[in-house]
């Protein structure tokens, strides 16, 4: 059976995934929500550049409509 995307969503609440954004812009950090839009609050967000850590976001919220996939990290 086919997965939907809020299937993988639910699957790794509360776990660190890595979400890659429309302008090439990598994030790392724990997924604590997302709504049915697909926007996202992250807590202990990074941003990475080439795998490497470049700054500490703390919590955040990721649009929906910029993300371009949802990768357990």
């Amino acid at each position: 059976m086919q997965e939907r995307p809020f299937d993988l969503l639910n699957k790794v609440l509360g776990q660190q995934v890595l979400v890659r954004l429309k302008n090439n812009v990598s994030i790392r950090g724990k997924i604590t929500s997302f709504d049915a839009h697909m926007n996202i609050v992250m807590e202990n967000a990074e941003e990475l550049d080439d795998g490497e850590l470049k700054s500490k976001l703390g919590t955040i919220l990721l649009r929906g409509g910029n993300i371009i996939f949802v990768s357990p990290a």
